[in-house]
This record gives C-alpha cells, structure tokens and sequence, in this order.
C-alpha cells in the first residue's frame, strides 16, 4: 500500500525522483506511462490480499511451520 503511494499522484516521490535523474529528452508522461504497470499489479496484489487474507501468512505458515 505505502509503495503504490509513492508511484501514484497526488505524491508520487517515486515519480519526483525518476523526473530528476532521468535526462531532459524523457518527458514526464512517458515517466508516468512507464510505472503504470507497476501500479497495476500493486493494485491487484493488494486486492487480492483484501478478499483473501490468509495469501499475506501463507508463506511464512510454510516456511516457519515446516
């Protein structure tokens, strides 16, 4: 949740970030276009997680419990 903050307005410090170290040539929609993927999956990722909490403990379960 905390890392889909800072790929997504009205914040973004990802987004600031990659603005400043990339060269002039790159605009910033590309900049955008580029993390929307990212974004996606987070989204998804997290609604997963919301309908089915037991994904979060599944594997430390596995791991810790073997």
């Amino acid at each position: 949740n905390l890392q889909t903050s800072f790929l997504t307005p009205p914040f973004g410090f990802a987004l600031f970030y990659l603005r400043g170290v990339t060269p002039d040539s790159i605009p910033t929609p590309t900049i955008y276009r580029g993390v929307a993927p990212f974004i996606l999956i987070q989204i998804v990722t997290l609604s997963l997680i919301a309908i089915w909490p037991s994904l979060a403990t599944w594997l430390p379960d596995i791991v810790y419990n073997s």
